[in-house]
């Protein structure tokens, strides 16, 4: 058997997340159909991330086994030629006997984008959260320091895992401006259901004024879901790189929008 490796980008806009569900449109869905037609039997994929609706990836990665043997120059070709125009395959190599592009990966980088000005964008919306209140980069980055390291991150999650702990490891969150555009990136071995958009609507709060600069410290000790903040749009979100011991994927999410 070989193990192939590929790296992905999609708009999720107009999907129902990644994970295949029967009857309904899905980036796992349309890349399972393709990757069986060029190999002409049933593929099952494995992602390092599995996004929610609305939510789109720079640098996602896919890991599949076949007996079949395709030629790995020509595989992001065949595969970009039949895809539909919001999913694309960046690359395409093969990889180790075994990988797998969730079980192996070492961190998982997430890049949310906020328009942080007084009016919408109708340009840029589908890849932006609209802020108008002014983000405050000196109360963020307080705040943002007490979610660096391992936590019981349970009051940061949407829904539950069926199984295994709540316990995550962050290991950078950073806020880059660029004019009128807000680049949270968030760095962490894993991430609970919503966590990334649940942080970052928890950190707005902060850096907007809307509740105390040192409340992270207390959220996470209550376990509580109610006492963090929002949850932030998917429309912003992106997962943009996956490491591993010898490749990362990483991209910026929408590299080309400077300002709305």
């Amino acid at each position: 058997m070989l193990t192939y490796r590929c790296a992905v980008e999609y708009d999720g806009t107009a999907f129902h997340g990644w994970q295949f569900q029967p009857g309904l449109r899905t980036v796992c869905g349309e890349i399972e159909a393709v990757l069986s037609g060029l190999f002409d039997e049933p593929v099952k994929i494995t992602a390092a991330g599995r996004t929610d609706t609305g939510v789109h990836a720079t640098g996602q990665v896919i890991s599949f086994s076949s007996a079949r043997r395709f030629p790995i120059e020509r595989l992001a070709l065949a595969l970009n030629a039949r895809l539909p125009t919001d999913v694309s395959a960046r690359d395409a190599a093969l990889a180790s006997a075994g990988f797998s592009a969730r079980h192996d990966a070492l961190s998982r980088t997430y890049e949310y984008l906020i328009l942080n000005r007084a009016t919408p964008s109708a340009a840029i919306g589908r890849f932006t959260h609209h802020v108008w209140k002014p983000i405050d980069p000196a109360r963020f980055e307080h705040a943002a320091a007490a979610l660096i390291g391992e936590f019981d991150f349970i009051a940061f999650c949407g829904v539950l895992p069926t199984r295994g702990p709540t316990i995550r490891a962050l290991h950078s969150i950073a806020l880059v401006r660029d004019g009128e555009l807000a680049r949270i990136r968030i760095v962490g071995d894993g991430f609970l259901h919503r966590m990334v958009r649940i942080t970052v609507g928890t950190l707005v709060e902060i850096a907007t004024g809307r509740r105390d600069v040192d409340d992270i410290p207390r959220i996470i000790a209550s376990r509580d879901r109610t006492r963090a903040g929002y949850t932030a749009p998917a429309c912003g979100l992106f997962l943009t790189g996956v490491r591993y011991a010898e490749f990362d994927s990483y991209r910026p999410a929408v590299a080309g929008l400077t300002r709305g």
